[in-house]
């Protein structure tokens, strides 16, 4: 057994979420490979070809509805009513933490499960979403309150999850390439321990500790070592 950090934050990507079936982005399989980002993910395919931006985004919700978190979500959920958990910030905008009884996730690029008006930014429902309603209050385009290409990541989120990991004992980076920034520079101002779990290992970021596995088993085998 080795004791585990009183005060641990937990960043994660895409990988935390591909075990639950939700696609990736960048690999040959990914929704990337399949669709072109800046026809179906920018400002300007929302503003100049809202049907395609619609169409992608409501197949999205729809694969969404009949996924559930895994394992390694549940995990981290126990340790986070365990207390030692500071912050778990995420990339990923499906929302399976909450869903596995998470609670407080800095959630960096936005949630796909809430919507608002482009315009006016007033909250919207799904329902009006999906069928392609104007918005109630101004009649703009409506969209899931995600980070879109050429978008700035939510501020108060992004300073919270410095915050808190700037302060941990331990950074734990689960199923992400560290590819995107800004969320890559992340693991630069952790000063303590940093672990790594991940398929693909490849990497600049130098960590004390490097689990390759696949996000559950790798959390598993965590949390056996730390007895939570």
């Amino acid at each position: 057994m080795t004791s585990h950090p009183k005060r641990l934050a937990i960043l994660t990507g895409a990988g935390m979420s591909t075990e639950s079936g939700v696609p990736d982005f960048r690999s040959q399989s990914g929704l990337w490979a399949k669709h072109d980002p800046m026809q179906t993910a920018t400002v300007e395919a929302l503003e100049e070809n809202y049907d395609h931006f619609h169409d992608f985004y409501s197949s999205r919700l729809d694969r969404l509805q009949t996924l559930k978190p895994h394992s390694g979500h549940d995990i981290i959920t126990k340790w986070q009513k365990a207390g030692i958990v500071s912050v778990i910030a995420t990339q990923n905008v499906d929302g399976l933490h909450q869903e596995a009884g998470s609670a407080n996730v800095a959630e960096l690029h936005g949630n796909l499960r809430e919507f608002k008006c482009h315009d006016c930014r007033t909250h919207a429902s799904q329902e009006d979403f999906i069928s392609k309603n104007g918005c109630r209050r101004c009649g703009g385009k409506l969209r899931p309150n995600i980070v879109l290409f050429g978008e700035q990541l939510p501020m108060d989120t992004w300073e919270y999850a410095m915050e808190r990991i700037r302060e941990s004992d331990a950074l734990l980076v689960v199923g992400t390439s560290l590819e995107v920034a800004p969320v890559n520079q992340l693991p630069d101002i952790a000063t303590n321990e940093k672990i790594y779990i991940n398929d693909d290992v490849d990497t600049d970021v130098h960590f004390t500790r490097v689990i390759q596995d696949e996000a559950g088993s790798g959390l598993k085998r965590l949390s056996r070592e730390w007895e939570l």
